[in-house]
């Protein structure tokens, strides 16, 4: 699930006008980063099943973190992405504000960083990861 948001602050799938930094998408991702529900490619060996939210320096944390929230009150885990500074900072500030929403309902959560290399345009770019799951 690629997540960005609009100027009417609606979640959007794509927006074409992003550049390459601020964008990733499924079509540009290595397998790991397939949509939820795709088919894994044959003979890719697929990591822990968590969805993966793309953050970009345009998204509005409080909307990645209501989908880092649905998604770890679904599946117990959720996976953000992003590259570059502004949209990691985004993404922190999601992972922060998440947390609190559901504290409320007396779930703690970690977050785990690491890096990933993603495909983009044949050009492989490193990413943040960051691995979000119930403490």
């Amino acid at each position: 699930m690629s997540l960005e948001t609009r100027s009417d602050d609606q979640p959007v799938v794509s927006d074409p006008s992003n550049t390459e930094e601020d964008h990733m998408t499924n079509s540009q991702q290595l397998p790991i980063a397939r949509a939820v529900g795709a088919a894994a490619p044959q003979g890719v060996e697929t990591q822990r099943s968590a969805e993966v939210l793309k953050v970009s320096t345009r998204s509005r944390p409080s909307a990645v973190a209501g989908a880092i929230a649905g998604v770890i009150r679904e599946n117990g885990m959720a996976e953000v992405q992003s590259i570059g500074a502004g949209a990691t900072n985004q993404a922190i500030k999601a992972v922060a504000i998440a947390r609190s929403y559901l504290n409320e309902e007396g779930i703690d959560i970690v977050c785990v960083p690491s890096f990933i290399d993603v495909a983009i345009d044949e050009e492989e770019r490193t990413a943040i990861r960051l691995l979000i799951e119930r403490r």
